[in-house]
């Protein structure tokens, strides 16, 4: 009889466990929003550059920019609807261009040669 008790404990207790985690990823999600944006640039250091901008801005959860596509992907707090704007312009203002900012011509004069895109893209 009591190994009956303790099996049906340890039942519950996985079970439990197990409705846990799958509640805790539920609520991971809820309020996360993810946007891609064009922003562009050449090489691995615009990838390092644009992504650390990127996560700079308060609700940014993540950034992955696709140097081959030239778009950020980023994830961030549903209630922070202005994360994506602000983003786009602290990279601009780092000297690579986004789909809504273009940055100025002494930011980008100051990117690596490397990094130095052709700017007629916009």
């Amino acid at each position: 009889m009591k190994t009956i008790k303790l099996l049906f404990v340890l039942i519950a207790m996985v079970t439990i466990q197990s409705a846990n985690a799958q509640s805790d990823k539920y609520q991971r999600t809820i309020g996360i929003k993810k946007q891609t944006v064009k922003v562009y640039g050449n090489c691995d250091m615009d990838k390092r550059r644009i992504e650390k901008t990127a996560l700079t801005v308060e609700g940014i959860k993540s950034a992955a920019w696709d140097v081959d596509k030239q778009t950020l992907t980023v994830t961030y707090d549903l209630f922070k609807t202005e994360a994506v704007d602000l983003v786009q312009k602290k990279i601009a203002s780092g000297g690579n261009d986004t789909e809504k900012y273009k940055a100025n011509d002494t930011a980008y004069q100051k990117l690596p040669a490397c990094c130095q895109y052709q700017r007629n893209q916009m």
